[in-house]
C-alpha cells in the first residue's frame, strides 16, 4: 500500500463514518477501484476507524466524561455522582449488545455473502428511499428539536436502536443512518438522534478495531507495516472532525433528505459502472 491509497482510504474513512452514506460501502469502493483485496485491506479498512473514533471523543469529551464519572461512582471509585452520565451510559451499553452479539455469530457470514458490490448498491438505493420517506414524514414537524432529548432515552429506546443497528452489518447499509433513523422512529429529535448514533458509533466502531486486530492485525502490519496505518489514521480523525462539525451544522437547519439523494444517485452511477464492465462485481 503507497502513501496515497493510504491517504485516500483514511479521508474515505472520516469523511463517511459518521455521515448516513455508508463508509463500508465507500470503502470498498475505493479499495476495489485502487486494487486492494483480500484480508489485510479488509482488516485495515476496520482498522483506521479508530481515528473517527477519536474524533468523537474529542468533540464531545464533555458528554462521555460524564458517562465515564456517572460509571465510577456507581464503581464507588469516585464521590462525584452524575446520575444522568451513568443513564446515558448504561443505555449505550444496551444498544450496544445486539450488534455485539450479531457480530461474533456471523462475522464471516456477512463477509462471505455481502460483501459485493451489488448487495452495496441495493443497501443505497433502499437506505437512500427509507430517508426520503422519513424525511417526507418529518415535513410539517417542529424541526430537528421535535421530539425526546437525549438524557430522556429509555433503555427500550436505546434497545430498539440497537437491535436496528444491526441491519447496518450489510456494507451499504451505514450504521448512523438505521442509528439515526431508528432514534427519530423510536421518539427522538432529529439533534438527539444524532447525537447518540454518534457516541454508540464510539463503542460499536471501537470493539470492532479491537477484534479486527486480534483477529487479523498482524497480518495485515506484515503487509503493509506501520506507516499507512499511522497515515489512514490521522487522516480518518481530521476529515472526520470536519464531517461531524459539518453535519451538525446543516441538520441544524435542515434534514436528511440531501443524504437520501446522494445514496440513490451514487446507487445508480455505481450500478451503471459495474454493467458497463467499468467497474469489474467482486467475487
Amino acid at each position: 500500500m503507497t502513501w496515497w491509497q493510504a491517504l485516500i482510504l483514511g479521508l474515505v474513512e472520516g469523511l463517511t463514518e459518521y455521515l448516513p452514506v455508508s463508509s463500508t460501502g465507500h470503502l470498498i469502493l475505493a479499495q476495489r477501484a485502487m486494487g486492494l483485496e483480500g484480508g489485510a485491506a479488509d482488516a485495515y479498512a476496520i482498522c483506521i476507524q479508530s481515528g473517527a473514533i477519536i474524533a468523537v471523543l474529542g468533540l464531545y469529551y464533555r458528554r462521555v466524561r460524564r458517562c465515564c464519572v456517572g460509571w465510577l461512582h456507581k464503581a464507588k471509585l469516585i464521590k462525584q455522582p452524575d446520575q444522568q452520565g451513568f443513564q446515558l451510559g448504561l443505555n449505550i451499553l444496551v444498544a450496544f449488545m445486539p450488534a455485539a452479539v450479531v457480530g461474533v455469530l456471523f462475522d464471516e457470514k456477512i463477509e462471505q455473502y455481502l460483501f459485493g458490490l451489488w448487495p452495496i448498491v441495493a443497501a443505497w438505493f433502499f437506505g437512500g428511499v427509507v430517508i426520503l420517506a422519513v424525511a417526507w414524514r418529518r415535513k410539517g414537524n417542529a424541526g430537528s428539536n421535535s421530539g425526546t432529548n437525549l438524557e430522556s432515552i429509555t433503555w427500550r429506546m436505546a434497545l430498539a436502536i440497537g437491535m436496528i443497528q444491526c441491519i447496518a452489518m450489510w456494507p451499504g447499509v451505514s450504521r448512523s443512518l438505521v442509528t439515526i433513523v431508528g432514534g427519530v422512529l423510536a421518539g427522538l429529535s432529529l439533534s438527539a438522534a444524532v447525537e447518540f448514533s454518534f457516541l454508540l458509533g464510539v463503542v460499536t466502531l471501537l470493539a470492532a478495531t479491537v477484534f479486527k486486530i486480534h483477529d487479523a492485525g498482524p497480518a495485515m502490519l506484515e503487509a503493509y507495516g506501520w506507516q499507512p496505518m499511522i497515515l489512514g489514521t490521522v487522516a480518518a480523525w481530521l476529515s472526520a472532525v470536519i464531517a461531524i462539525k459539518w453535519m451538525v451544522a446543516y441538520l441544524k437547519k435542515h434534514g436528511l433528505a440531501i443524504f437520501g439523494y446522494y445514496r440513490v444517485a451514487i446507487a445508480i452511477v455505481v450500478a451503471v459502472l459495474i454493467l458497463s464492465g467499468v467497474i469489474v462485481q467482486m467475487s
